[in-house]
């Protein structure tokens, strides 16, 4: 590896959904690509500077919010979001050769795989039992080498990176099953404005008196901030205490998405910017005029002539 390369760390093995996202990384070809267990190592990789960069899943069309990445994030503000990338999830049942569907009683896979299966698992081997695996590579892996279990729920084209065979393809239950992954580093400034840009926010409620998630909403609305994404995890220190993991349609330089931020700085003990960085589908909101960036400089402009008396 060439002095200087940068270095980033996926959830492994070769061939994982994470491997895959980071192969649409541009700038990580010729890079170093480090293989790590989890997404904490992950994280842990790029806080202590062993990484410079991380990929990992942040969250499932079917199963949402990937928890364990969303709580991590919130012990770690200083980690910092830089680019999203979709992924295709698809399946299959592979076996050690010559083992037929019929002799499977045990299937390891990452839990999430396994949840996304589960209809086809009930339906075709409903007697088998989970053995859990830190990724679904590894769990194909494993029935060779460890024989822990006698099937994995493995990604397409595992072929190529366990010595399996395939009994049974496209097992998921959703076809149109998407994962979403983000790219993260330590600190930084945002990537530059796009128009297609995606804004990431943690944020906790200042107590529970009644109406007070509306009132943080109400700090997106009002000034025509999209939420593509609304989700609570626990905070951890008592019973009904909850933070919010939000995805705004925006940049923070857009003067509607700076403004609610902060609103929501005075509304909010505990603010988390994860970052603003392109939305990996390109999409850009619409955005009435009177939340346009003119609009916000107009009315500073105005406000600003109050206060000078050059206002007519």
């Amino acid at each position: 590896m060439a002095s200087g390369a940068k270095r980033y760390s996926y959830l492994g093995p070769v061939g994982t959904f994470t491997w895959e996202a980071l192969g649409q990384v541009s700038a990580a070809a010729g890079q170093e690509w480090v293989s790590v267990h989890n997404v904490g190592e992950a994280l842990d990789d790029v806080l202590s500077g062993r990484s410079d960069f991380a990929m990992i899943a942040i969250e499932n069309s079917i199963e949402g919010g990937v928890s364990a990445t969303q709580d991590a994030l919130a012990m770690a503000p200083e980690l910092r979001i830089v680019g999203e990338y979709m992924v295709p999830v698809r399946f299959v049942l592979a076996v050690k050769p010559g083992q037929a569907l019929s002799d499977v009683t045990t299937v390891a896979a990452h839990a999430v795989a396994y949840a996304q299966c589960r209809g086809w698992l009930e339906a075709n081997l409903p007697q088998h039992s989970h053995v859990p695996a830190r990724s679904n590579v590894h769990a194909a892996q494993t029935i060779v080498d460890d024989g822990l279990a006698d099937a994995a729920i493995a990604p397409p084209g595992i072929t190529q990176h366990a010595g399996v065979d395939v009994v049974a393809e496209n097992i998921g239950d959703n076809p149109n099953a998407e994962t979403r992954f983000v790219l993260v580093q330590k600190g930084g400034q945002p990537p530059a404005r796009t128009g297609a840009d995606k804004t990431s926010i943690i944020a906790e409620l200042p107590d529970d008196g009644p109406g007070r998630l509306l009132e943080m909403l109400e700090q997106f609305a009002t000034r025509g901030v999209n939420m593509s994404l609304l989700e609570s995890r626990p905070i951890g220190d008592a019973m009904g205490r909850y933070r919010f993991v939000i995805d705004l349609d925006g940049h923070v330089d857009d003067e509607r998405v700076a403004d609610a931020l902060l609103g929501l700085r005075r509304f909010s003990p505990n603010v988390i910017y994860l970052g603003s960085y392109p939305r990996a589908n390109g999409h850009k909101p619409e955005v009435s005029p009177r939340n346009s960036d003119a609009a916000f400089v107009d009315a500073r402009a105005w406000l600003e002539g109050l206060r000078t008396g050059s206002s007519e």
